[in-house]
């Protein structure tokens, strides 16, 4: 591999490598990704329209799935409103997220990556070993701090655990029927069709009964540790906001405080201050529904679409397509992806791509050996 020529003081004036076609337009891509193509207006509008598809089907899901809305709990519609606020926030955001070139680029990769069956047939087990480790399991934490990790898997699976329970219950699918009225035996109906049933005086039963309690606890040490840290650690609280990075994790505990309080007082206080415990949970949990697109919280919504890229960049190191730097010839990434960030870099139309050929270590030498050959020249 030869030495390139002698780098320029900017890298907008690098030479576009000959090998990845015009500056313009990467191979195989259409020409559909021009800017006119995705100005702010079309972009906005396609992203309304996406909400209120969404927020429409889980409406319609909501009434089809009740029966009719015959098991819907009236007083539980504060929440589902809360719900269809979260469908149409989440798919505005999601529409706008994919619509900048980047994410756009790299959402249609690893969706290609994932219905690929030529993937699927040299590493059948990649994309579950990945949902299990990068989504379940978060081990890329676990090289961070295993303490992140820890607080980390008992945020995320309480969550999970409340979100299995509420949204169901909420929208009426999920329902608890007693024969006598008063039990101890239930009956678990999904959609209106039994699915089990147990005692509820048994331990099978006060686990069904107090799951968001159970949640509550896994949320409440692993939320607290996050906020004890970025009040203490330095480098954490150093570049932090308080509506961004503060606020998710004091909402997750007054939702978890205030759910384990209205547990206490219907078992201990006999109802006491049951009422105004209710709102005020009530009210968390509506917001932070409603916060979850537009907040930090976003980031469990687009996690999953990261499982597809980790899958284009696996199939690439299996087929032994590993891009070496065109300087030390070190490996940076595979070739796929290499090329990939070329291409949105063109979208960008930024004219420095080719310098995505190099390692990190090797532009610095570059950009120091252009500083030196063409600025510092000027003062001699």
């Amino acid at each position: 591999m030869t030495e390139p020529p002698e780098a320029s003081a900017a890298p907008a004036a690098a030479e576009p490598d000959p090998r990845s076609g015009s500056a313009g337009t990467a191979p195989g891509d259409s020409a559909g990704t021009s800017p006119a193509a995705t100005g702010p207006r079309s972009v906005t509008t396609r992203a309304t329209l996406a909400g209120v598809v969404v927020s429409a089907l889980l409406i319609l899901a909501i009434v089809l799935g009740s029966h009719m809305l015959r098991n819907f709990d009236s007083a539980l519609l504060p929440y589902a409103v809360a719900t269809v606020f979260l469908a149409f926030g989440v798919a505005y955001r999601y529409t706008v997220w994919i619509s900048a070139p980047g994410a756009r680029r790299l959402f249609r990769q690893g969706w290609r990556s994932l219905f690929s069956m030529e993937n699927f047939r040299q590493a059948p087990t990649a994309l579950p070993k990945m949902i299990a480790t990068y989504l379940g399991f978060q081990k890329f934490l676990g090289a961070r701090s295993h303490a992140r990790w820890a607080a980390h898997q008992l945020i995320f699976w309480g969550c999970i655990l409340a979100a299995l329970i509420t949204f169901p219950l909420t929208w009426g699918w999920f329902t608890f029927t007693s024969g006598s009225g008063s039990g101890p035996g239930y009956e678990m109906r999904i959609w209106g069709v039994k699915i089990l049933g147990f005692d509820s005086l048994s331990i099978f039963g006060w686990l069904m009964f107090h799951g968001l309690d159970i949640a509550a606890v896994l949320v409440i040490p692993g939320a607290s540790y996050f906020l004890w840290r970025r009040m203490k650690d330095r480098g954490a609280s150093t570049g932090q906001r308080f509506a961004y990075d503060l606020v998710p994790l004091i909402a997750l505990i007054v939702i978890s405080v205030t759910g384990l309080l209205l547990t206490f007082s219907s078992i201990f206080l006999h109802g006491g201050g049951y009422q105004f415990l209710a709102i005020l949970h009530m009210v968390s949990v509506v917001f932070t529904l409603i916060y979850i697109p537009f907040g930090k919280f976003f980031h469990i919504v687009q996690r999953p679409a990261a499982v597809g890229m980790q899958l284009f960049k696996y199939t690439g190191r299996q087929d032994d397509q590993v891009f070496a730097c065109r300087r030390c010839e070190e490996p940076i990434d595979t070739g796929p992806y290499v090329e990939n960030l070329r291409g949105t870099m063109r979208d960008l139309r930024l004219d420095f791509d080719a310098w995505a050929e190099y390692c990190p270590r090797c532009k610095r030498v570059l950009r120091g050996s252009a500083y030196l050959s063409h600025v510092k020249k000027g003062f001699k």
